[in-house]
Protein backbone atom coordinates (compact mmCIF):
# COMPACT_ATOMS: atom_id res chain seq x y z
CA UNK A 1 0.00 0.00 0.00
CA UNK A 2 1.38 3.34 -1.09
CA UNK A 3 1.57 6.05 1.53
CA UNK A 4 0.43 9.37 -0.53
CA UNK A 5 1.08 11.38 3.13
CA UNK A 6 4.02 14.04 2.42
CA UNK A 7 6.86 13.58 5.26
CA UNK A 8 6.85 15.78 8.50
CA UNK A 9 8.16 19.35 7.63
CA UNK A 10 11.74 19.74 9.87
CA UNK A 11 11.92 22.83 11.98
CA UNK A 12 15.24 22.59 11.50
CA UNK A 13 15.92 23.78 8.06
CA UNK A 14 13.83 27.14 8.99
CA UNK A 15 16.18 27.52 11.92
CA UNK A 16 19.35 27.35 9.85
CA UNK A 17 17.74 29.89 7.20
CA UNK A 18 17.27 31.96 9.67
CA UNK A 19 20.48 32.04 11.58
CA UNK A 20 21.85 32.42 8.33
CA UNK A 21 19.78 35.72 6.81
CA UNK A 22 20.63 37.34 10.65
CA UNK A 23 24.30 36.16 9.84
CA UNK A 24 24.33 37.43 6.32
CA UNK A 25 22.80 40.92 7.43
CA UNK A 26 25.09 41.34 9.78
CA UNK A 27 28.31 40.79 7.90
CA UNK A 28 26.64 43.30 5.17
CA UNK A 29 26.31 46.13 7.81
CA UNK A 30 29.80 45.03 9.16
CA UNK A 31 30.79 45.45 5.67
CA UNK A 32 29.37 48.54 5.03
CA UNK A 33 30.45 49.65 8.38
CA UNK A 34 34.28 49.00 7.08
CA UNK A 35 34.13 50.53 3.72
CA UNK A 36 32.79 53.52 4.82
CA UNK A 37 35.31 56.06 5.41
CA UNK A 38 35.05 57.63 8.96
CA UNK A 39 36.63 61.34 9.49
CA UNK A 40 37.66 62.44 12.80
CA UNK A 41 34.94 65.27 13.73
CA UNK A 42 37.32 68.41 13.97
CA UNK A 43 35.04 71.42 16.03
CA UNK A 44 37.41 74.91 15.07
CA UNK A 45 37.16 77.78 17.00
CA UNK A 46 34.10 80.19 14.81
CA UNK A 47 35.34 83.85 14.61
CA UNK A 48 34.92 86.70 12.32
CA UNK A 49 38.24 86.40 9.99
CA UNK A 50 39.19 82.54 10.86
CA UNK A 51 38.42 80.33 7.75
CA UNK A 52 39.63 76.91 7.40
CA UNK A 53 39.70 73.95 4.44
CA UNK A 54 39.66 70.13 4.70
CA UNK A 55 40.92 67.99 2.13
CA UNK A 56 40.14 64.29 2.62
CA UNK A 57 41.18 61.42 0.41
CA UNK A 58 41.67 57.61 1.16
CA UNK A 59 44.83 58.18 1.99
CA UNK A 60 44.60 60.62 4.75
CA UNK A 61 43.15 64.17 5.40
CA UNK A 62 44.76 67.77 5.44
CA UNK A 63 43.45 70.24 7.67
CA UNK A 64 44.78 73.97 6.32
CA UNK A 65 43.18 76.69 9.35
CA UNK A 66 43.54 79.99 9.83
CA UNK A 67 42.59 81.75 13.09
CA UNK A 68 42.69 85.28 11.72
CA UNK A 69 42.67 85.58 8.09
CA UNK A 70 43.10 88.43 6.61
CA UNK A 71 45.77 88.97 9.11
CA UNK A 72 46.97 92.13 7.11
CA UNK A 73 44.46 94.67 5.48
CA UNK A 74 45.89 96.57 1.91
CA UNK A 75 45.06 100.46 1.31
CA UNK A 76 45.94 101.51 -2.20
CA UNK A 77 46.11 105.43 -2.83
CA UNK A 78 46.95 106.80 -6.17
CA UNK A 79 47.69 110.92 -7.01
CA UNK A 80 47.83 112.11 -10.39
CA UNK A 81 48.71 115.37 -10.90
CA UNK A 82 48.66 117.27 -14.28
CA UNK A 83 49.98 120.99 -14.33
CA UNK A 84 50.17 123.40 -17.45
CA UNK A 85 53.67 124.26 -16.20
CA UNK A 86 56.65 124.31 -18.87
CA UNK A 87 59.59 122.14 -17.12
CA UNK A 88 63.01 123.21 -17.98
CA UNK A 89 62.51 121.37 -21.51
CA UNK A 90 59.07 122.80 -22.28
CA UNK A 91 57.66 120.01 -21.37
CA UNK A 92 54.30 119.50 -19.49
CA UNK A 93 55.15 117.95 -16.02
CA UNK A 94 53.12 115.37 -14.71
CA UNK A 95 53.50 113.93 -11.25
CA UNK A 96 52.04 110.46 -10.55
CA UNK A 97 52.07 108.74 -7.30
CA UNK A 98 51.26 105.57 -6.42
CA UNK A 99 50.92 104.24 -2.43
CA UNK A 100 50.02 101.14 -1.11
CA UNK A 101 50.12 100.29 2.55
CA UNK A 102 49.39 97.34 4.62
CA UNK A 103 47.06 97.51 7.86
CA UNK A 104 47.11 95.22 11.20
CA UNK A 105 43.69 94.22 12.08
CA UNK A 106 43.66 96.96 14.98
CA UNK A 107 44.24 99.96 12.74
CA UNK A 108 48.49 100.69 12.83
CA UNK A 109 50.01 100.78 10.30
CA UNK A 110 52.36 97.74 8.86
CA UNK A 111 56.13 98.57 8.76
CA UNK A 112 57.21 94.96 7.20
CA UNK A 113 58.16 93.83 10.92
CA UNK A 114 56.91 91.15 13.15
CA UNK A 115 57.47 88.15 10.11
CA UNK A 116 58.08 84.41 11.71
CA UNK A 117 59.27 81.35 10.37
CA UNK A 118 57.36 78.08 11.30
CA UNK A 119 59.24 77.65 14.40
CA UNK A 120 57.70 80.76 15.62
CA UNK A 121 61.33 82.77 15.66
CA UNK A 122 61.20 86.05 14.36
CA UNK A 123 62.79 86.53 10.82
CA UNK A 124 63.86 90.15 11.36
CA UNK A 125 67.26 89.91 13.39
CA UNK A 126 68.24 92.40 15.66
CA UNK A 127 71.19 94.32 15.35
CA UNK A 128 72.90 92.31 18.28
CA UNK A 129 72.35 88.46 16.44
CA UNK A 130 73.79 89.58 13.44
CA UNK A 131 77.26 90.77 15.76
CA UNK A 132 76.79 87.34 17.50
CA UNK A 133 76.39 85.26 14.26
CA UNK A 134 79.55 87.23 12.66
CA UNK A 135 81.75 86.81 15.50
CA UNK A 136 80.90 82.91 16.10
CA UNK A 137 80.83 82.38 12.42
CA UNK A 138 84.42 84.27 12.68
CA UNK A 139 85.44 81.73 15.63
CA UNK A 140 84.20 78.92 14.09
CA UNK A 141 86.44 79.29 10.91
CA UNK A 142 89.11 79.56 13.10
CA UNK A 143 88.91 76.77 14.95
CA UNK A 144 87.95 74.26 11.98
CA UNK A 145 90.84 75.60 10.00
CA UNK A 146 93.23 74.88 13.21
CA UNK A 147 91.83 71.44 13.58
CA UNK A 148 92.07 70.70 9.90
CA UNK A 149 95.56 72.10 9.46
CA UNK A 150 96.45 70.16 12.67
CA UNK A 151 95.09 66.78 12.48
CA UNK A 152 94.49 66.27 8.43
CA UNK A 153 97.02 68.22 6.35
CA UNK A 154 99.84 66.31 7.35
CA UNK A 155 98.73 63.30 6.07
CA UNK A 156 97.53 64.37 3.36
CA UNK A 157 100.57 66.37 2.05
CA UNK A 158 102.01 63.07 1.46
CA UNK A 159 100.01 62.03 -1.19
CA UNK A 160 102.28 61.99 -4.43
CA UNK A 161 101.01 64.63 -6.98
CA UNK A 162 98.07 66.13 -5.35
CA UNK A 163 98.91 66.55 -1.88
CA UNK A 164 99.75 70.11 -1.79
CA UNK A 165 96.21 70.66 -3.22
CA UNK A 166 94.09 68.66 -1.74
CA UNK A 167 96.01 70.17 1.59
CA UNK A 168 94.24 73.43 0.77
CA UNK A 169 90.95 71.64 0.05
CA UNK A 170 91.03 70.03 3.30
CA UNK A 171 91.79 73.57 5.13
CA UNK A 172 88.95 75.16 3.21
CA UNK A 173 86.62 72.83 3.91
CA UNK A 174 87.50 72.89 7.58
CA UNK A 175 87.09 76.49 7.82
CA UNK A 176 83.52 76.23 6.16
CA UNK A 177 82.21 73.35 8.24
CA UNK A 178 83.65 75.32 11.57
CA UNK A 179 81.53 78.36 10.37
CA UNK A 180 78.42 76.83 9.86
CA UNK A 181 79.26 74.91 13.57
CA UNK A 182 79.87 78.30 15.10
CA UNK A 183 77.24 80.04 13.48
CA UNK A 184 74.48 77.21 15.12
CA UNK A 185 76.40 77.26 18.66
CA UNK A 186 75.91 81.03 18.57
CA UNK A 187 72.21 81.46 17.52
CA UNK A 188 71.89 78.32 20.86
CA UNK A 189 74.03 80.77 23.32
CA UNK A 190 72.44 84.05 22.15
CA UNK A 191 69.10 82.94 21.70
CA UNK A 192 68.90 84.58 18.13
Amino acid sequence: MANNTPPPKSPFKWVVISVGGVLAIAHIGVLGHLIRPQYPVINFPPGDYSSYKVEATRDGYTVEYKANDPRVLESNRELHLDQDRKGIFGNDVKRREYRRDEYTMDGSRNLGGGVFDPEGKSLVKSEECIRADAGARSQGAMAGTSIAAGALVPAIVNVPYIGWLAAGWVTLLGGRVGSDIGSEVGKIFNNC
